[in-house]
């Protein structure tokens, strides 16, 4: 395979923007030429076209899979559109110094996307308490400030240490995008403002609806714990018990609707244009919340649906289009809402459960204890509104609160087991909790669904992202089995290490970049519009098999209480997961198909897995013997 082909570039794309300096792109964070990551490969069409087939055939009838075979056959054959299309993209990639599918990705599946980024895009992280700073939401705003600015430090200067899997090292591409990084609604596609980091040191800080900018550096000094509470805290004071009008609601809107409106804005006045340059430019967001969430579906709500809970969400304390925005609420309680156009949740988590881990072992730097006593007051910026604008907003928020009584979140949180014992058992966590939801749906609908993991490619420049389809011939053999009160404990247990077996194999491959659903949407984008669509795309069982209704991922840190998103179709479950060491946290989100029960079901689903897969632990491999 060919080295990465050219340097990473840090970007400034704002319709309104100034050019920023590159990063040196040098160090071994930032690798060049030399630093020998291979670029994304393109599968033969029939190592694609196998495991396509592979993947049909547990979710088609026979006459299904007959018709399905047929049109593979047609796509296959010499001189057909299957080897049209492959030579193409191959074309496609000897033409670029990047990968052949990351300009392509981007703008298909995030800023090309004209749905609103709240439930449809944005995701969340859920912390667990720090119990020494409940009830002082300032406190632990600056500490989350202050660890973040000691990750943004090591992110800049190159000094992070980059990712590695067992082939080497991770693209660090997407950490381009964690701090100081903007998504901008424009038409026909949004764009990405990213701004210079060394030279924009401020954070946005949001209170009833009101915006502030708190500059973290103070007379060459960043300032301490003590003295971002002290600001923290006079700005908890300025905002006072008013909410002022929600400015921050129309980045909940639909991205056409907030493009054109945001121009509006900008009209209005110069200030409005100053205010959202200052936002824009910050390194990330914090959201002050009045209220005091208790049950961990308040929570996730809050996180996830941006809200004021006081029953319910509103999404109007927050700005969705930063790249991150922390989010603390009056008793102390925080979290994580990420932005995922750019960046997906790998790097940003990584970020988090550093600052939280450092901060929890005392390993963040956090200041002297005084505060200068010539610290300027933080700046509130100004927003200039005309009855246009503020009837924008409040249709922002009529549409969100409609959006939002369509869905429904359950948070099972399961402590019988986790990580730890799943190895004792020899089998992977992850592909143990794939398992755990194709039993728990199966038990609620006595069928299977197309499923969705997403398996991070990461090992290749400009890597993001594989599906990984979890459904296979042996998954089902083995959710069956478990329904059938016939079969033995080892029975069930021989047909779920075979399921799991399965859908290890097929991440394996996945995260090689040898899955099914990039390769086959690289071959259909280049179709050209007055050409026939090819056997395979024209077959119903091409659009069957990619109908996620069940949409799922892992991200896993003993500091998250829980992470989720959105469903991807109506019908269907966005089911984020965490496979801790001693415990396993899965978050519903549905429009309404009783989460509740789902819920319930994945419970039984895990104690019923411990009991089989207990019943067929291998025996130990023997040593082998010693030569004489």
């Amino acid at each position: 395979m060919s080295a990465l082909r050219k340097r990473c570039s840090y970007s400034l794309c704002a319709p309104d923007a100034v050019p920023v300096p590159e990063f040196a792109s040098k160090g071994k964070f930032w690798p060049d030429e030399a630093a020998l990551l291979l670029i994304l490969p393109i599968p033969t069409l029939q190592e694609t076209c196998d495991l396509y087939l592979t993947s049909l055939r547990p979710i088609l009838t026979s006459e299904e899979y007959a018709q399905s075979e047929k049109a593979v056959a047609e796509f296959l054959k010499p001189g057909g559109a299957g080897e049209v299309l492959q030579k193409r993209l191959q074309e496609r990639d000897a033409s670029t110094d990047k990968s052949w599918l990351i300009d392509w990705w981007n703008s298909y599946s995030y800023m090309g996307y004209r749905d609103p980024v709240v439930v449809w895009v944005s995701y969340f992280f859920t912390f667990v308490d720090n119990k020494k700073l409940l009830g002082n939401p300032a406190g632990r705003a600056a500490e989350l400030i202050k660890g973040s600015l000691a990750f943004r430090d090591l992110v800049v200067s190159e000094k992070l240490e980059p990712e590695t899997a067992r082939s080497g090292p991770l693209c660090s591409h997407q950490y381009r995008y964690l701090f100081n990084s903007t998504r901008i609604p424009a038409l026909p596609e949004d764009v990405t403002r990213n701004s210079d980091p060394k030279t924009n040191h401020h954070v946005i800080v949001i209170r009833k609806n009101k915006f502030y900018k708190l500059d973290t550096v103070v007379g060459g000094q960043e300032l301490s714990a003590a003295e971002l509470e002290s600001q923290l805290n006079r700005i908890i004071e300025d905002a006072g018990t008013e909410s002022a009008t929600p400015v921050g609601l129309l980045t909940t809107e639909d991205r056409d609707t907030w493009a054109k409106t945001r121009e509006k804005l900008l009209a209005v006045s110069p200030i409005n244009r100053q205010s959202l340059d200052v936002i824009e430019t910050a390194a990330f967001v914090v959201s002050l919340d009045d209220t005091k969430p208790v049950t961990k579906e308040q929570v996730h709500f809050q996180k996830w649906k941006s809200a004021l809970l006081a029953g319910w969400a509103d999404g109007k304390n927050r700005f969705f289009d930063k790249s991150f925005q922390f989010i603390v609420f009056e008793n102390g309680k925080a979290g994580f809402n990420g932005e995922h156009s750019m960046m997906d949740a790998t790097p940003t988590s990584r970020l988090c459960d550093w600052v939280l881990a450092n901060l929890d072992k005392g390993k963040i730097d956090l200041g002297r204890s005084s505060v200068r006593p010539n610290l300027q007051a933080p700046q509130r910026l100004p927003f200039q509104l005309n009855l246009e604008i503020t009837t924008a907003i409040a249709q922002a928020d009529t549409k969100l609160k409609a959006l939002l009584a369509k869905h429904d979140l359950k948070v099972v949180t399961f402590e019988g087991f986790g990580k730890n014992f799943i190895k004792k058992l020899q089998l992977s966590p992850d592909a143990f909790a794939q398992m755990a939801i194709q039993l728990a749906f199966f038990k609620m609908y006595g069928y299977v669904v197309p499923t969705y993991e997403s398996a991070q490619t990461r090992k290749y420049a400009y890597g993001r992202t594989e599906t990984c389809r979890s459904v296979s011939v042996e998954s089902v053999a083995w959710v069956k089995a478990m329904e059938n009160p016939h079969l033995s404990l080892e029975e069930k247990g021989k047909l779920g290490r075979a399921a799991i077996a399965a859908q290890s194999k097929y991440m394996a491959r996945a995260v090689e970049g040898k899955g099914v659903d990039r390769h086959l949407l690289g071959l259909r984008l280049l179709i050209k519009p007055d050409e026939p669509k090819p056997s395979l795309f024209a077959d119903p069982a091409y659009a069957k098999s990619c109908y996620w209704r069940l949409s799922t991922s892992q991200i896993t840190s003993e500091y998250y209480n829980g992470y989720g998103w959105g469903e991807v179709v109506p019908d269907g479950y966005g089911c984020a997961y965490s496979v801790k060491d001693n415990a396993l946290h899965f978050n519903l989100v549905s429009q309404h198909l009783k989460n509740d029960e789902f819920a319930q079901h994945f419970n039984e689903a895990l104690w019923e897995m411990k009991a089989v897969f207990e019943r067929t632990i291998p025996e130990p491999k023997a040593a082998p013997k010693a030569k004489l």
